[in-house]
């Protein structure tokens, strides 16, 4: 399915990205080609300084990519200005990064009820509830992120990414700040969250443990894709 085109809801198309340094330009993406079908699971792997967060970046409308095409569900993101970018990404895309970005000043019901708010939704914090509810945190949705722990954090911005029912899910090291215990409830939440709404997964990680779960791993060096393989058994919830 995910050699099939027409039914990618991630198409990458020799994607490069350069950056400006006091050094001169940095090449960071040398031609990224790649393809994600609806509902499946994609990990990339690869050593530090090997792309893989600045390509969930591209993918995600969070970073311009310099040449080639950016393709998110149907949506061609090179042709997008900024507004048009944020308005894609609050419709379609839930992120969840290795830093959790709670609004300090806002309690956990409020953190999640925002990309809501922001689309006008009429009952915001009613959904917003039921996302706290289903990573377990209904206790704590009066609480602000400066009263949860690190684990509970991660839960709330979870809760947040999925609230709206996002196509596709991006996830850069969601676990990177969390003891073992903690991250491994964090990711058994992340593969049940995105099962439920039936999100595609893109998942940027260091642990093969966790990238075994996915349907399809991406290793990635100097920028480019090295290596594909599919695990013997991809993740069942």
């Amino acid at each position: 399915m995910a050699d099939d085109l027409t039914a990618s809801v991630i198409r990458l198309d020799a994607v490069h990205l350069t950056l400006a340094s006091a050094a001169g330009p940095v090449n960071i993406l040398n031609g990224v080609s790649l393809n994600a079908a609806p509902g499946e699971a994609i990990a990339l792997l690869g050593p530090s300084g090997s792309g893989k967060s600045s390509l969930l970046m591209v993918a995600a409308g969070l970073e311009a990519s310099s040449s080639g095409s950016v393709v998110i569900a149907g949506k061609k993101l090179n042709s997008l200005n900024e507004d048009a970018l944020a308005r894609f990404r609050r419709e379609h895309i839930g992120i969840v990064f290795q830093s959790f970005h709670l609004i300090p000043t806002m309690t956990a019901l409020e953190n999640i009820a925002v990309p809501l708010e922001l689309q006008d939704f009429t009952a915001a914090f009613e959904k917003a509830r039921t996302s706290l509810q289903a990573v377990g945190l209904e206790d704590r949705a009066h609480h602000y992120p400066g009263q949860l722990s690190g684990g509970e954090q991660q839960r709330v911005a979870l809760a947040r990414a999925i609230v709206h029912e996002p196509q596709i899910l991006f996830a850069d090291e969601p676990t990177g700040n969390l003891d073992g215990k903690t991250g491994a409830t964090i990711v058994d939440l992340l593969f049940s969250l995105r099962t439920r709404v039936g999100a595609t997964l893109f998942l940027v990680t260091h642990e093969e443990t966790i990238a075994a779960r996915c349907d399809r791993i991406l290793h990635m060096r100097d920028g480019l894709i090295v290596a594909e393989k599919r695990p013997e058994r991809g993740y069942t919830p």
